[in-house]
């Protein structure tokens, strides 16, 4: 039996991994609250780097770079062993405990590809917090999955801090383009203003992982051979195409040298509004266009809330789906009868929308749940030969993100012991319906201290429209959670 606990708390001397390159002998504090007071920006380069001259930044962040190069090199050999990725193991520590697949007791994260998955937790054990965890997982994602994410793809997120319990919602902007059907990539500046307000670790610490698979290579996994068979190799050759024109297979590995010098040189610039600039001079100059568009406008958003029995609701303001989500949820609290038909006929026909998400929560509720789409496979098929970058065709509807629709339901902010579950879909057209009918079915299952901790993911009976994804994290006696429909479409570490 473990014995009871406060806050909890990130032990550096512990937790810290010297392989990384980031031990600091002069460190005297050995810990530090999970999430950082939201109530003021955080400055994340302070930490390590914000007081050295921009030389000496440079110099450190290509330290990390070599350091955690090696890392994940490790790593992708025992992928090439064993390429589905381990799904999350619950090995104790000598001398610990276990806790059945899914449970930890200090934080997870669970993503569409073991390697970002992975990525995210070395960040969590290095003393990051969720913020970092699913910023660099979801840099990841841009490079090993360009079918369904990239620094081409619009992003919206949800983020719970149970420090200060206020949520936050993270928007793009409105989408905006670069030419006919071609997106104003958006992902770097929104993820780095994510970031810059509640982030820890320093800035390129979150790219320096993604930047060695872009550079040293990656394997091509099922998901992304998969997209590549069913949609061919149109405009996407040399990247992911063999000498003879033909799709990367499973296991193969794939390289994109041009993204890496992106994902570094917003590393080592010294503002992130140098990198997004050239990044756009790049994109400008490859497309033969005349004049500089104006950059993306991300925004982080007071939260939408919806008051339940339960708790408070939050989910992201429009031109997401979570108005319609707030809507479905009230018509059926008002009804009092049984949840809707998350999947009616009507909504199973429209082209599903093609998109990313990942979750990352830590035991003690703070939660990061992040969307992200280049709404076809593979966006416009537009490879960007100077970057590396595949330009989304979410272009400016009034429909282009309302399948996004991430939510929390958490306590008020006076109840400090509520339970937190968060809750976050793609790949449907219903995704309202879908995550209403989740939300609903999870509340008016039993939720007693008798039931075993392995059994408070989504019940049996939840799906998914068509070919969708939903994932599942919840904070629950101090304990963090995370499950997906369908079981097989993610992988979670946690530790």
């Amino acid at each position: 039996m473990e014995p009871p606990a406060g806050p909890v708390l990130y032990q550096k001397l512990l937790l810290w991994d010297p392989s990384l390159g980031f031990e600091d002998d002069e460190e005297e504090e050995t810990s530090e609250l999970v999430a950082p007071d939201t109530r003021r920006p955080h400055d994340s380069l302070g930490n390590k780097f914000g007081g050295l001259p921009g030389a000496w930044a440079r110099l450190g962040a290509a330290l990390l770079l070599l350091a955690v190069g090696f890392s994940l090199a490790a790593r992708q050999l025992y992928t090439r062993g064993n390429p589905t990725g381990s799904l999350g193991s619950a090995a104790p520590r000598p001398g610990g405990h276990s806790h059945h697949p899914g449970v930890y007791h200090h934080g997870a994260i669970i993503s569409p590809a073991a390697t970002c998955s992975h990525l995210g937790r070395e960040l969590l054990v290095a003393g990051g917090n969720v913020v970092d965890a699913g910023v660099g997982a979801a840099l990841c994602l841009a490079v090993v999955h360009p079918h369904a994410t990239g620094l081409g793809a619009m992003f919206w997120g949800l983020f719970y801090n149970s420090t200060s319990r206020t949520p936050t919602a993270l928007t793009s902007g409105p989408a905006q383009t670069l030419g006919p059907g071609l997106g104003l990539p958006t992902a770097l500046s929104t993820l780095h203003l994510l970031h810059t307000h509640f982030g820890r670790l320093p800035w390129p610490r979150l790219l320096v992982g993604p930047a060695t698979l872009a550079r040293e290579g990656f394997l091509v996994d099922a998901a992304l051979a998969a997209a590549l068979a069913a949609r061919g190799t149109k405009g996407l050759c040399p990247l992911l195409c063999h000498a003879d024109g033909t799709p990367l297979g499973p296991g193969a590995r794939a390289t994109n040298p041009k993204l890496a010098a992106v994902l570094l040189r917003a590393a080592l610039a010294p503002t992130p509004d140098l990198a997004g600039d050239a990044l756009l001079s790049l994109l400008v100059r490859d497309l033969g266009l005349q004049g500089s568009p104006s950059g993306p406008t991300p925004a982080l958003e007071p939260a939408l809330q919806l008051a339940m029995p339960q708790g408070l609701l939050s989910t992201t303001p429009g031109p997401s789906a979570g108005p319609e989500l707030l809507t479905v949820l009230e018509a059926a609290l008002r009804s009092g009868g049984p949840s809707p038909d998350p999947c009616p006929v009507p909504l199973q026909a429209p082209v599903t929308p093609v998109g990313s998400v990942l979750a990352t929560i830590d035991s003690s509720g703070s939660v990061l749940l992040l969307a992200s789409s280049l709404n076809s496979s593979f966006g416009s098929r537009h490879l960007s030969p100077s970057t590396g970058v595949l330009l989304s065709n979410l272009v400016a509807k009034p429909t282009a993100s309302a399948w996004a629709c991430p939510l929390i339901l958490h306590g008020s902010s006076d109840d400090t012991e509520a339970d937190v579950l968060g809750l976050v879909a793609s790949g449907t057209p219903a995704v309202a319906r879908v995550m209403s009918h989740a939300l609903l079915s999870h509340l008016a299952a039993p939720q007693t201290q008798a039931q075993p901790q392995h059994q408070q993911g989504p019940t049996p009976s939840t799906s998914v429209c068509g070919q969708g994804t939903l994932l599942q994290v919840a904070a629950q006696a101090e304990h963090a959670h995370v499950s997906s429909v369908p079981s097989s479409c993610c992988t979670f570490q946690g530790f």
